[in-house]
């Protein structure tokens, strides 16, 4: 039986692990928010449209390397012995190298069949993908083993060599040099990141990998794909509806809410691990746990987008420069959408921490087209101020799916628990 104590203990553990996470978010989300101010300032509104088509796509392989590769390692070997995680994380960061390679290729042949504006800057994400998946790898591995503290401190070390290569792009004033740059810093943490972990990425075992997490993998993948294509599929529609610099404003809205916006993108960081942790320790407080979750981040974003609102012009230029003009219009709509998507991602934790793969699948399908549908069609309708609003509606709605859903795994475990209990 679990003294009091115990519970003390193992709550000062959590509260560690999640500050560590907390840490990790606030650091990537600079380096984001950083990278995105910086190149909106030196490149103008059209450029900035470039690189964000260049950003969101980044989006969309990194889901795909997190599907197969590294949310599995999260779901199923938090808190497991050391010598079941170097294992584990060995193959997973190689999983995560060879996706990289292989959807690196893709980009690079894309980007020279398109040419023009666009192409350059998809060459040279082609050539990047590889660090920045491995990047990443190492930060889920981290947190999987509850080494929070490592992945701040990889998040550091990538954004302290962000630094020179920024000032070395502004010098080029292209958008393919500040993906470059982007990139080559990227490559730099990863290298840490092998020294930090003393494991070498297993390529020869990304194979055996995919095929043993193949049950959750592919539905995970299904499901980020999902997302991040929903994302890019607004960008590409709001442009060939509005214009490229309409792409720029949205993005430029969102940098604004960018400490929520990265939070949300590398969640599963933390939260899922914590989750799975909760479910073996203590089940009957997941709910709790996934409440608490959502609702914080999601009072935290309405808090941040009322800041953003009583912000005065001038600083806001000062911030984006040109963007800013169009990106202000989209403020409230867009800290509605993050406060929204907060919300779900409580439940969301707790449906990956539950392995009920397939009913976060079915609420990640449902997001995705009501995301595509709301942001399309309120293009349509009111322009690019129109496509916000949307995309808020669209996200507020997903996320009583996502509850809804939580709410049936808990209630099916909670039987299957009772059945299994009379069963002799």
């Amino acid at each position: 039986m679990t003294t009091e104590g115990e519970k003390r203990t193992a709550k000062r553990a959590m509260v560690g692990r999640l500050s560590w996470g907390l840490a990790d978010q606030a650091a990537s989300s600079m380096t984001n928010f950083a990278v995105g101010i910086y190149v909106a300032r030196s490149l103008g509104l059209t450029a900035f449209g470039v690189f964000s088509l260049a950003w969101l796509t980044y989006g969309v392989v990194l889901n795909v390397s997190r599907g197969l590769a590294t949310d599995p390692l999260v779901v199923r070997f938090s808190g497991v012995p050391a010598a079941s995680w170097r294992a584990a994380a060995a193959r997973s960061s190689g999983a995560a190298l060879g996706i990289g390679a292989a959807l690196g290729v893709v980009c690079l042949l894309v980007g020279l069949g398109l040419g023009g504006r666009v192409g350059p800057a998809f060459v040279c994400l082609g050539v990047v993908l590889p660090a920045l998946l491995l990047q990443d790898a190492w930060r889920f591995a981290f947190f999987a083993a509850g080494s929070g503290r490592k992945a701040f401190a990889n998040d550091l070390v990538w954004g302290v060599a962000l630094v020179p290569a920024m000032v070395v792009a502004a010098h080029v004033g292209s958008v393919a040099a500040f993906v470059l740059a982007w990139g080559a810093s990227a490559a730099v943490a990863a290298g840490y990141g092998c020294l930090q972990s003393g494991i070498r990425p297993r390529t020869t075992g990304a194979r055996g990998w995919l095929r043993e997490q193949r049950d959750l993998g592919y539905r995970y993948l299904v499901e980020n794909v999902s997302l991040s294509g929903a994302s890019q599929l607004r960008a590409y529609g709001l442009g060939a509806i509005v214009g490229v610099g309409a792409v720029g404003a949205v993005r430029g809205a969102e940098l604004l809410l960018g400490p929520f916006l990265a939070l949300l993108m590398g969640l599963s960081l933390v939260t899922v691990a914590e989750a799975a942790r909760v479910l073996r320790r203590a089940p009957h407080q997941l709910n709790r746990f996934c409440l608490l979750l959502g609702g914080g981040q999601a009072v935290a974003a309405l808090l941040w987008g009322a800041a953003l609102l009583l912000m005065p012009d001038r600083i806001g230029e000062f911030v984006l420069g040109g963007v800013w003009n169009s990106a202000s219009e989209l403020i409230l709509p867009a800290a509605l959408g993050v406060a929204g998507a907060g919300l779900g991602t409580g439940a969301a934790a707790g449906l990956r921490a539950l392995a009920a793969a397939r009913r976060s699948l079915r609420c990640q399908l449902f997001a995705s087209a009501c995301y595509v549908g709301g942001g399309l069609g309120g293009a349509a309708v009111a322009g690019t101020v129109g496509s916000a609003w949307g995309v808020a509606a669209a996200t507020l709605s997903s996320s009583a799916v996502w509850w809804l859903q939580l709410r049936s795994a808990l209630r099916e475990r909670h039987q299957k628990s009772i059945r299994e209990v009379r069963t002799p």
